[in-house]
């Protein structure tokens, strides 16, 4: 049995700072939990991210404010070939001063091809996940893919971020062109067969969470290798 490609349209895109307060505040408030939203303020933006602060209301009456990262839905690409290759890449990443070693992944973009910021205005709406799939392997590998497998769709930090990565399997992937990279990348590509990809993150040596969680997906579904020695 194989996982459906990924269905298109509304089904699958997910449009995760669309009517963000009035989600929040549909949550049961009965439940000495929940947090009331009274007000809402982006209070710095720049490419990729904002920070947003919310008025909030807790259980027992405090009223106080709460910062978090506001930034749009992702997606995160696990690249299979036909022959049991991976497709990876090897980026610069400042934050942590090396080369991480990982899958494509990228924003979903505005759909009417409006520029990312200000993604969180006017509830815009997004491309879908297969689509931004398929573009965000394109650009960073320069491959395509016969087929796009929806693996997971997780909030990675929902402590400080309202962000969802979608994951997902592109399978039959083979090179079809040039890169198209950002201003901002520096992206090497590499093939490495499935098994040692998955050998590093169960070792622990893949430390970008993003294909650890992607690949441990894999692993679970139907599309994983029927033997350890595949």
């Amino acid at each position: 049995m194989f996982l459906p490609t990924l269905v298109r349209d509304s089904d699958v895109t997910d449009d995760t700072n669309a009517d963000t307060d009035d989600a929040k505040n549909t949550a049961t408030h009965t439940d000495g939990l929940a947090w009331e939203t009274t007000g809402t303020e982006l209070e710095y933006d720049c490419p990729g991210f904002g920070v947003r602060r919310d008025d909030v209301r807790l259980p027992d009456g405090t009223e106080t404010g709460y910062h978090y990262v506001d930034e749009p839905p992702a997606v995160v690409v696990l690249p299979v070939t036909d022959d049991g290759e991976a497709v990876v890449i090897e980026e610069w990443r400042q934050a942590v001063g090396r080369v991480n070693r990982g899958v494509p992944a990228g924003t979903v973009e505005r759909a009417d091809g409006v520029d990312r910021k200000p993604w969180f205005d006017d509830d815009p709406e997004y491309e879908t996940v297969e689509t931004a799939a398929r573009r965000e392997l394109t650009e960073e590998t320069g491959y395509e893919a016969d087929a796009i497998h929806h693996l997971t769709s997780v909030e990675p930090s929902n402590g400080v971020s309202q962000a969802v990565h979608h994951h997902v399997l592109a399978t039959g992937c083979t090179p079809a062109g040039d890169q198209n990279l950002d201003d901002n990348e520096s992206i090497r590509v590499t093939t490495t067969p499935v098994s040692e990809l998955r050998a590093a993150v169960l070792a622990g040596e893949t430390r970008d969470a993003r294909t650890v969680i992607a690949v441990h997906q894999f692993l679970a579904s139907d599309h994983a290798p029927v033997s350890s020695d595949d």
